[in-house]
């Protein structure tokens, strides 16, 4: 006995979903993209903090941040970096995570950013990289990580 024809169409949704994917798939393609910027940004940007090779960091904090902070302005981006090195590392070993992870950390530079109320540009770049994020988690769910022996 043959087994029935069935088209895609067919196929219920969420088995299409969570289907394993090959790099020809354009929206595997687009998961590891936003995988890696989020794993090197959050790592390179996180390091800069503790070397300023590329800002001055100190002046992207907000005044009304600083002052509710203990410790001076240096100290809190040294946290900064920690916080970002560690983001950057959970985007690797689990995106579905890491990735809202890196939105709610983007979400509080926003939020400092408007505070300062000079780098409204910044904080509009760092909207579309909160939403960048936001599709990563999503993408992440699609595309489950294999175990080994699967």
């Amino acid at each position: 006995m043959s087994a029935p024809n069935v088209s895609a169409s067919d196929v219920p949704r969420a088995a299409v979903a969570r289907r394993p994917a090959g790099f020809q798939d354009p929206a595997y393609q687009a998961f590891w993209l936003l995988r890696i910027a989020f794993v090197a940004a959050p790592l390179l940007f996180g390091l800069d903090k503790f070397f300023d090779w590329l800002v001055d960091w100190e002046r992207y904090l907000a005044p009304e941040i600083n002052d509710i902070i203990p410790g001076n302005a240096h100290q809190a981006m040294l946290a900064v970096g920690l916080v970002e090195i560690v983001a950057g590392l959970v985007v690797a070993v689990r995106p579905r995570f890491g990735g809202y992870l890196v939105a709610a950390w983007l979400a509080g530079i926003i939020l400092n950013l408007v505070m300062i109320g000079d780098y409204y540009d910044v904080a509009l770049r760092d909207f579309g990289l909160l939403l960048a994020a936001l599709t990563l988690a999503r993408l992440a769910t699609a595309f489950p990580a294999r175990r080994p022996g699967a």
